[in-house]
């Protein structure tokens, strides 16, 4: 609900500052004083509407579910827009984009625009049906996800289905070019660590000759070993030291003449060659290790193509199972849908009835198989399509769907904001128009714009917008304001006695219903 709306510097309003405390409030006011401004102002603080206003902000109390959106929810949440060169929203001093706005006052705001037809929706009337459905079925719900579950299976086993159709057309293709792959690496047989092994003997081969020059010329040292033993004797000294270094560089050189007489044995073109090979791997896959994994890839692509006739045939009879037990879950739906549209229809008329409208006329046709089922359901008003009836019959039928789905489906109420719901409507439709709103009025706080008396006695909260030398304002009206204003809209410009008489039997029959 809202509980304080603000708004600063707007057209005729310098600034205002309103209090809500009731569901059913109504704004009233001469023509041109600034009704449909404040109302505009109010939208466009939850993204609905623009506005040039310096400042808009309401306190909200409601939880929003704002931790996705990253901001902290509080008791009230308060939002705000401003204005300079462009707009900017807040939730809670926290900014966020218009978008988000959008998204999240959808979770609270409805909006009756002038031709608006979301309710009627085939997705949104379908799930309307399934609500009525569930309560008089306890297993539809339970059914309605068995439905939605074997239909994703469905279309997950007949996408796949298609795939493999589609690959089989061009198996041999396929088969032969992952053999190339396969046989192109296979032929080379890389090993891991083998490249970087071969580089190191080509490294040595390149310095064979150096190392075994610099050996043969370091190895004199040990023609002057027994002279330096003799010396070490003379001085008295301990020549194990000595003994262990000469036997481990004797060593040490032996173990390099060695591997250099195996790099004698070696053949280099082959070495490089092979050292190429890999270097062609490497550079196509990134290493040798990366080619061994797209070589066993391929071999199971090849594998599967070598399968793909029985695979398609599981597939196939995948896709008939499921489709089987799609068709049979949606028969079922449809039935206890049809039962459901009836209670529907009758709820509907019901209340158009009250709101003097003629006969609807409910359709539920079969459609293609979808998440939804295989229905689709259409509606006419006087056997005419909602795109072509008035404005205030579409407004009409909207509060009768309004009212009708209340019965039906959890409401977690909300905001409804009305602009001139009894445009055009005698003052007879208008007082019905005022008796369905009382009802919505226990589910949602509602704002509505008025000029017609009946509708407006029966708000809980009358403000009046007045507009004076350029400047407009709103004011709370109180028992005598509502009575003055009820006969200005009564009689017009001259207040008569009976313009009175008849606005206070008005507001009497109010009382009487509370």
């Amino acid at each position: 609900m809202l509980e304080r709306f603000y708004l600063k510097e707007h057209l005729g309003f310098e600034e205002v500052e309103l209090e809500f405390d009731r569901n059913f409030i109504v704004f009233t006011g001469p023509s041109g004083a600034g009704k449909s401004v404040l109302m505009e102002a109010l939208l466009a603080l939850f993204g609905l509407k623009e506005s040039d206003a310096k400042v808009i902000e309401a306190s909200v109390d409601r939880e929003l579910g704002l931790e996705p959106f990253g901001i902290d929810e509080e008791s009230p949440n308060i939002f705000r827009r401003t204005k300079s060169k462009s707009a900017r929203y807040f939730i809670n001093n926290q900014q966020l984009s218009q978008k988000n706005i959008k998204t999240i006052s959808k979770r609270f705001i409805r909006y009756l625009t002038l031709r608006e037809f979301s309710e009627f929706e085939p997705e949104n009337l379908i799930s309307l049906l399934d609500a009525i459905a569930a309560r008089r079925v306890k297993e539809h719900a339970q059914t309605l996800q068995d439905f939605q579950e074997s239909y994703r299976r469905y279309r997950e086993s007949a996408r796949k289905l298609a795939k493999i159709e589609e690959e089989e057309k061009k198996v041999t293709e396929l088969r032969e070019f992952t053999q190339f792959e396969i046989d192109k690496i296979e032929k080379i047989a890389p090993q891991e660590g083998e490249y970087e092994a071969l580089m190191e003997q080509k490294k040595e081969l390149s310095r064979k000759e150096k190392i075994e020059e610099a050996i043969g010329e370091a190895s004199e040292i040990f023609t002057l070993s027994s002279k330096v033993s003799e010396a070490l004797s003379l001085i008295e000294a301990d020549s194990t030291f000595f003994d262990d270094a000469m036997a481990e560089l004797e060593s040490r050189f032996e173990e390099t003449r060695l591997r250099l007489d195996e790099l004698r044995e070696l053949d280099i073109e082959a070495l490089l060659n092979r050292i190429e090979q890999l270097s062609d791997l490497k550079r196509k896959h990134g290493s040798v290790e990366e080619a061994l994994a797209y070589l066993e890839k391929k071999r199971e692509e090849l594998s599967r193509y070598e399968n793909i006739a029985f695979e398609r045939e599981q597939l196939e009879a995948e896709v008939r199972e499921e489709k089987a037990r799609v068709e049979r879950l949606s028969a079922t739906l449809t039935s206890r849908r049809k039962e459901a549209l009836n209670t529907l229809e009758k709820r509907v008329e019901h209340y158009l009835n009250q709101l003097y409208l003629e006969k609807i006329t409910f359709t539920l046709a079969s459609a293609p198989l979808s998440e939804l089922g295989a229905d689709s359901v259409t509606l006419e008003l006087k056997n005419t399509d909602l795109k072509k009836i008035s404005s205030g019959e579409l407004n009409r039928l909207r509060l009768a769907f309004l009212a009708a789905s209340g019965e039906f489906v959890q409401n977690e109420g909300g905001v409804l904001i009305l602009d001139e719901i009894d445009a055009n409507v005698s003052g007879k439709e208008s007082m019905r128009i005022a008796t369905v709103l009382e009802q919505l009025s226990r589910d949602y706080q509602i704002f509505a714009i008025s000029h017609q008396p009946q509708l407006s006695s029966a708000a809980q909260r009358h403000f009046l917008v007045q507009k004076e030398g350029g400047k407009s304002s709103v004011t709370r009206l109180d028992e005598e304001g509502r009575i003055r204003e009820l006969s200005r809209m009564i009689s017009a410009e001259e207040i008569t006695e009976e313009a009175t008489n008849f606005a206070r039997s008005l507001l009497e029959k109010k009382r009487q219903k509370v």
